[in-house]
């Protein structure tokens, strides 16, 4: 069966009804039916294996996919108003509400979690019933259409990238695997992302372990493996429907705020051996939020609490790869300063990769690098490469993304690290820790000295200068949320 135009053909059809309004929406519709077909398929799984006893399915039995979706082609599949009424009045007030307990299997809680902050947006019941027949058409029992996912889930994840605000969730498959290569986690290690999006750097990591297994008993290792956080419902729903059909029957995801705990209650039980993140920029968190941190550390960019709760749950000798922006680098503000002192004097930041521009393109213009350091010991010196556009490229789009191969220069200079200077700049250089910390910890280093204006064609102009504006009033936001916290009165009141 060719699923190639899958996500086309869903999208298509949702277009003509009514309640839908935008990309986003038709892919929130899209996953939480994708979501149900691929739990069914895999309680099919559960069933069989589960001898000791009858399997007992934790989703009311009428509410199951199979006895609902299924059109069995005998005039009796629920379509129109009679499908509406049972989807808003039946499926989703029950599935939302059903009790949970602390012995409650995680391939169990996460139908809940699921669907608590999901909706039904169609108003439709005959559309409503072409798409679930779309859907059902994927027999994920097989292999092939299991494999062939893939397929359907990277397009999902580029409709999110293109769809508005919701590509913060969408971090580049060539990034995730080229991290996930460098860190090499083994059978054994415990691997989380604590704003895990989509799953990204999971199924990346998975891909890496699975190749290692050869037992029953490693199988049950990979199982075991990951661990991920996500606040935002969508992107936590892929996340949960994607470890599923990687076999992780399980998944220790969670649908929460990884910033919401006090750093200082952290145990050993609490750390991993591998953090793989791409945390989000330039976010605005609740003034409670900033308590949960030691008062030196307390910031209003996310991505530097994040970078705090990396350093309080890694393992002794664990490993960490992050995407963080430049404004991380240079920043000189009091937190950035002391993040980036107990970074580097609890933790050997070995090698900071600086990406091109336009990587995360078309959601953000922002310039990103990637960080890799270990708890190991204190750092003694860093290496800085700057990884340049590949040939023939000006800049990375949705018809010409960043691919793995981009990487392979750097990856190439990995095992055999050279100072390398092009021009009169450097694009690969070693500091110590001295001379890192006399330019009060500015990590603004083997940047990119020829950026060429690009004549863009007017709409792409117009974009991205959009995107631009975009990016600066969410700094502009953060930095007058810090003046408003500093000075106790809100801007629009003077």
């Amino acid at each position: 069966m060719s699923l190639g135009n899958i996500v086309k053909r869903l999208q298509d059809i949702m277009r003509q009804d009514p309640g839908i309004n935008g990309d986003a929406q038709r892919i929130e519709q899209m996953v939480w039916i994708l979501f149900l077909k691929v739990y069914d398929a895999k309680e099919e799984v559960w069933e069989f294996m589960q001898t000791d006893s009858p399997y007992t399915s934790i989703i009311p039995e009428p509410l199951r996919w199979r006895n609902w979706a299924v059109d069995h082609k005998d005039g009796n599949a629920l379509t129109g108003e009679k499908l509406l009424n049972f989807v808003n009045n039946e499926l989703f007030p029950q599935l939302k509400n059903i009790e949970i307990d602390e012995n409650t299997p995680m391939n169990q809680i996460i139908v809940q979690r699921a669907f608590e902050d999901n909706n039904n947006y169609m108003k439709d019941g005959i559309l409503l019933r072409q798409v679930v027949n779309v859907i059902d058409e994927i027999q994920f029992e097989e292999y092939e259409d299991r494999h062939a996912f893939g397929e359907i889930y990277e397009t999902i994840l580029r409709s999110l990238q293109s769809a508005g605000n919701s590509g913060e969730f969408y971090t580049p498959r060539a990034v995730t695997d080229f991290m996930v290569r460098m860190i090499q986690p083994k059978l054994g290690e415990s691997i989380a992302d604590f704003a895990c999006g989509t799953g990204g750097f999971l199924t990346s990591a998975l891909k890496a372990l699975d190749a290692q297994v050869s037992s029953a008993e490693d199988r049950e290792l990979y199982s075991s493996s990951i661990y991920g956080i996500e606040k935002k419902a969508l992107p936590f729903l892929l996340c949960a429907t994607n470890m599923l059909l990687h076999d992780i029957d399980k998944p220790q995801i969670i649908h929460g705020n990884s910033l919401e705990k006090n750093v200082r209650d952290y145990s050993d039980a609490d750390r991993f051996d591998v953090i793989l993140m791409n945390p989000p920029y330039g976010g605005v968190e609740k003034d409670g939020v900033k308590q949960n941190f030691p008062t030196d550390l307390r910031s209003s960019e996310t991505a530097d609490l994040f970078m705090s709760v990396i350093m309080y749950r890694l393992k002794k000798n664990g490993r960490c790869a992050i995407i963080l922006p430049d404004g991380f680098l240079f920043g000189t503000d009091n937190a950035k300063m002391a993040i980036k002192e107990k970074l580097m004097s609890e933790f050997n930041l070995h090698t900071v990769i600086r990406m091109p521009h336009s990587v995360f393109a078309p959601y953000t213009p922002i310039t990103t690098n990637i960080l890799f350091f270990d708890k190991t010991s204190p750092t003694e010196e860093t290496w800085f490469y700057r990884l340049d556009m590949p040939e023939g490229y000006k800049h990375f789009s949705k018809t010409k993304p960043m691919q793995l191969s981009h990487f392979a220069p750097a990856e190439a200079w990995w095992n055999n690290r050279v100072e390398i200077n092009e021009d009169g700049f450097d694009k690969a250089k070693k500091y110590t820790i001295a001379e890192i910390a006399e330019r009060k910890y500015n990590l603004d280093l083997c940047g990119y000295p020829h950026e060429e204006e690009e004549i863009l064609p007017p709409d792409e102009l117009i974009k991205q200068y959009r995107q631009k504006r975009a990016a600066l009033n969410r700094e502009i936001d953060a930095i007058l949320a810090k003046v408003e916290e500093m000075l106790g009165i809100k801007v629009e009141d003077i």
